[in-house]
């Protein structure tokens, strides 16, 4: 072969080939060292479906929120695949017991309300330590309670109200979605603050419950907001108060507890997400980071308002914080209710 047809057949290495040739020398550097330092849980997670453990039945709002989540976290960590399982039973300790029981490798998550801390003044065979057997991932949301009266009671605010409890209470009654609840415990909180007395009726969800109230069968439901929100807008109820830190967004003339007279009287519902204790600390900070990622969006967050709650987006340090304070919180608040621990059914 002659010089000429070597010299026309070998190519001199052009710009582009000499960057991405150096480009990738370097990126293999630096990429091999890193790659190094990752734990081969993280480096491998998540290669099969992660599950959200909902302790709750099919259509309430915990698992309508951990549905509008689990939508968009599986893209939030690359194309994973996040399925929602529903456990319920046992006023919600069966599936946190089950959650406190899975392995601590991030494919189990616990997807829960107010409930989780709440439920150990209530039972005395609760499954679960809520601080020694989790690790908090993020705190999503809260919604607050509600109280509210028909307008034929002929009251307008809560002061008229407590005047008239104060007046006639004997008479009085109010009603809530179910013992234990945290709408049911806002309600005897109240009680205790506002120096009233007047009967608990407990109902087997917020249905029930509107249809006494707007029959006349009671006067008074404490409800979380979503079972009050469309009366209070289409005028059957009137609202007298929110336990939230402000007013709710669309209800502007329902004021907030603290505004009408009550310091601290903040009660909201949240819920959360959390991972059974031991999980490795980078695959529970890369699962927070990508949840965090989901609730902030506009549309997520107007998602959330429709079942009545705003999105808080806490991330682990958050919600650490929020179950140290709710703990002794809902304790003192049962005794104050004169709840007495009983087994969960």
């Amino acid at each position: 072969m002659k010089t000429g047809q070597v010299r026309q057949n070998v190519q001199s290495p052009t710009r582009r080939t000499v960057l991405r040739t150096a480009g990738g020398m370097v990126g293999a550097g630096v990429a091999a060292p890193f790659i190094g330092r990752l734990s081969p849980a993280l480096a491998a997670y998540p290669d099969r479906p992660i599950k959200l453990l909902v302790p709750f039945g099919p259509g309430g709002p915990v698992d309508v929120i951990a549905r509008i989540v689990g939508a968009q976290l599986g893209e939030a960590l690359g194309g994973a695949s996040v399925v929602v399982e529903n456990r319920a039973g046992a006023s919600g300790n069966l599936g946190v017991g089950l959650a406190a029981r899975a392995d601590p490798d991030g494919y189990t998550v616990l997807f829960t309300s107010s409930t989780f801390v709440i439920n150990p003044m209530l039972f005395t065979n609760v499954p679960y330590d809520p601080i020694a057997d989790f690790t908090p991932l993020v705190d999503l949301a809260s919604s607050p309670t509600a109280f509210a009266v028909t307008p034929q009671l002929g009251v307008n605010t809560l002061a008229e109200f407590v005047a008239l409890a104060k007046k006639d209470g004997s008479k009085l009654s109010y009603g809530s979605a179910g013992f234990g609840t945290p709408a049911h415990l806002a309600g005897e909180f109240l009680k205790n603050r506002a120096g009233i007395d007047m009967a608990h009726v407990p109902f087997n969800g917020a249905a029930p419950a509107t249809q006494a109230l707007l029959s006349g069968a009671i006067q008074f439901v404490s409800f979380a907001l979503p079972g009050v929100h469309p009366h209070v807008k289409g005028g059957t109820m009137k609202g007298l108060a929110v336990t939230g830190e402000k007013r709710w967004f669309d209800l502007p003339e329902v004021p907030t507890m603290v505004e009408v007279g009550y310091p601290g009287f903040v009660l909201d519902t949240f819920t959360a997400m959390l991972l059974p204790a031991k999980t490795p600390p980078e695959i529970a900070d890369r699962l927070s980071k990508a949840v965090l990622t989901v609730l902030g969006p506009p549309e997520i967050r107007a998602k959330l308002r429709t079942v009545g709650f705003e999105v808080n987006a806490g991330g682990s340090d958050a919600l650490k914080a929020k179950i140290a304070r709710e703990l002794p919180l809902w304790r003192d608040i049962a005794k104050i209710a004169g709840i007495k621990p009983t087994e969960s059914n």
